[in-house]
């Protein structure tokens, strides 16, 4: 399993700025190690947050992201004590899922 994502949710105006830094390797599967072998593709496809369990943003990703990927989103109506769940799976099946309340 992975490393928690860093997640920092505050309320700005009318609603929150969502703040992921994720811990991830994201490996295009075109690079090579020191012996000349391609290192196999791993990279996160699919990212969601959920606001109070509710579907607010969901994205697919490639192998175009970098390593231990950042994203900032901001949800409106987001209010302080609500609970945002950052959610991603990778192409080898692993999953995380993590949480923030919103300060």
């Amino acid at each position: 399993m992975s490393d928690p994502m860093r997640i920092r949710a505050l309320v700005q105006g009318s609603g929150a700025v969502v703040r992921v830094l994720m811990s991830h390797e994201m490996e295009t599967g075109q690079r090579k190690d020191a012996a000349g072998k391609v290192i196999p593709a791993w990279y996160i496809t699919d990212m969601s947050a959920a606001l109070n369990g509710k579907l607010v943003l969901s994205a697919q990703w490639g192998t175009a992201i970098a390593k231990n990927p950042f994203t900032q989103f901001t949800i409106k109506g987001a209010k302080s004590g609500d609970k945002i769940s950052i959610s991603w799976t990778d192409n080898h099946g692993d999953k995380r899922t993590d949480e923030a309340v919103v300060a």
